[in-house]
């Protein structure tokens, strides 16, 4: 087991990988330098050989792939993930580290909005982005979560092997947020600066697709970490429209005693059924949530017996 893992998932980063391999290798001599490549097209697998990482291959496309790879063949006592970019400096891996070596936290978020990453990152829709998906996240889940889609971060070992990772791009850091604030994990965050790509590096970001997919996983999984808010708020909708159209029905029945828009009134009973199913679907699927909230708890207790056999030879 190593005591520190650094991990960087790469993609076509031949321009920067070296850089980013030397200064975290400085900042943390005691860490293992992992760079996971990703099918990239240039050198960046041979640079970061020569530069003393452990260079190993994932084929399967995209960012959240590489991260499920990363979690699953590699156990240490403490995790940092950072992209091979050159966009984070090193300068906050010791504090990082330290927080979750010392303090037992789970994910330390390393904040790049509270520095300077509104004055340094050239593309304005990412800075509407950052925000709209922050705001969005600290909202529905009731955080306090300073940087959402951060690629710096370090974790614990309970983190890494409890954390299922399902998402296949990069909306893999939306996932880990809502996952750790939902299971109850230590968080904290540490403002680290940040600094826009060098000339020569382009993103992998894909501002309108990318970001769909990070809002569509937001929705996702407010439906299944928070079942009852989601399908009750659904029905409520539905109950407000059958309602909204029975009045008129129900008015012209008390004055006349006809109901002469006989299919407004069918449309209304259907629509409240679907509510009342809305609201029970909810209502069964929080029950089915508390349960596994139940049984992740146990595993955790797994987990840290697996880490204290590790750990100790």
């Amino acid at each position: 087991m190593d005591k520190i893992a650094v991990l960087i998932p790469c993609y076509n980063e031949a321009l920067t990988i070296e850089k980013v391999v030397r200064d975290w290798k400085a900042a943390l001599p005691e860490a293992v330098i992992y760079v996971y490549n990703n099918n990239s097209r240039d050198d960046t697998a041979e640079i970061a050989a020569r530069a003393g990482a452990v260079v190993r291959n994932e084929y399967k496309q995209g960012k959240g792939n590489v991260i499920r790879r990363m979690f699953r063949e590699i156990d240490a006592e403490c995790y940092v993930m950072v992209d091979g970019d050159d966009t984070y400096p090193a300068d906050c891996a010791r504090e990082m580290v330290d927080k979750v070596l010392y303090r037992n936290v789970d994910m330390v978020i390393g904040d790049r909005l509270s520095s300077t990453y509104f004055s340094e990152n050239k593309r304005p829709f990412h800075n509407l982005g950052n925000t709209v998906v922050r705001g969005s996240i600290n909202l529905l889940f009731k955080s306090d979560i300073k940087d959402i889609m951060t690629g710096c971060r370090a974790f614990s070992y309970q983190f890494v092997k409890s954390f299922p990772v399902l998402s296949k791009g990069f909306e893999i850091e939306t996932e880990m947020s809502i996952y750790a604030i939902d299971r109850n994990m230590f968080l904290e965050n540490v403002v680290i600066p940040y600094r826009d790509r060098p000339e020569g590096s382009e993103s992998k970001l894909n501002t309108y697709s990318d970001g769909f997919k990070v809002l569509m996983t937001i929705a996702k999984l407010f439906r299944v970490y928070k079942p009852l808010a989601f399908f009750g708020g659904i029905a409520l909708i539905l109950m407000l429209l059958a309602v909204g159209f029975f009045i008129p029905v129900l008015i012209e029945f008390i004055q006349t005693g006809l109901v002469p828009k006989f299919p407004t009134l069918i449309a209304c009973g259907f629509v409240g059924i679907a509510a009342i199913q809305s609201f029970f679907t909810g209502l069964l699927l929080e029950s089915i949530r508390h349960k596994n909230r139940q049984d992740f708890e146990m595993d955790l207790i797994h987990i840290q017996n697996t880490f204290n056999r590790l750990k100790n030879g």
